[in-house]
């Protein structure tokens, strides 16, 4: 059976390792680095994402990969598969 508490491998150093457990512990909480602006832009291209029709895809992408990745779209306050997207249409749209 899959585990859904992601692997903690070498690609994270000391000071990740310590804000990890205090996540987990809920000795800390997340701080955004989120802008008005920042979040208007996403938002922005995130609802252009979803105004169109949508395929459903599967991608595999490497553990550390997507841990960064979460990692990220939590930094940022929004959903990880929404940073995704957000992504994906930028790089499609330039």
């Amino acid at each position: 059976m899959m585990s859904k508490k992601p692997e903690i491998g070498g690609y994270i150093d000391d000071e990740e390792a310590g804000l990890i457990e205090a996540l987990e512990n809920e000795k800390a909480l997340p701080v955004g680095r989120l802008t008005a602006d920042r979040r208007k832009e996403l938002e922005t291209m995130a609802r252009a994402a979803f105004s169109d029709d949508r395929e459903k895809i599967s991608l595999r992408v490497s553990k550390g990969d997507l841990a960064r990745l979460k990692s990220r779209a939590l930094q940022e306050g929004i959903p990880y598969q929404t940073l995704i997207n957000s992504i994906i249409h930028k790089y499609v749209s330039e």
